[in-house]
């Protein structure tokens, strides 16, 4: 009973990994393109609305599986630079990104 527990436990892994497998997008990324970063690991934007995109970045280097070494053009030489999962990223084909600020006032009836 305790093998086909087993075995039952290895087919159900198989599974899984294949769907999510199958769920993961191919993405081609090359050297020099501007792309927004996905900041889920970072808890850098706590707001429940604000946007959790970061970026642009620039592309120094696309390394296998998937890995991708990312440059902020706002350092000077582009000292900053860290390597990420190409899953996170996604391109950037815009200009400037635009923060909106709204302020509202309440007034008592």
């Amino acid at each position: 009973m305790r093998l086909n527990t087993y075995e039952s436990s290895r087919i159900y892994k198989q599974k899984m990994k294949a769907y999510h497998d199958k769920k993961l997008q191919r993405k081609e990324f090359q050297p020099g393109q501007q792309v927004l970063l996905f900041n889920s690991r970072l808890r850098l934007f706590p707001g429940k609305l604000k946007s959790k995109w970061s970026g642009s970045f620039i592309i120094k280097e696309v390394r296998p599986h998937g890995a991708v070494e990312l440059v902020d053009p706002r350092e000077e030489n582009f000292e900053k630079k860290w390597i990420v999962n190409g899953q996170r990223l996604k391109v950037y084909n815009g200009g400037q990104l635009e923060r909106l600020n709204t302020i509202i006032y309440l007034n008592d009836p």
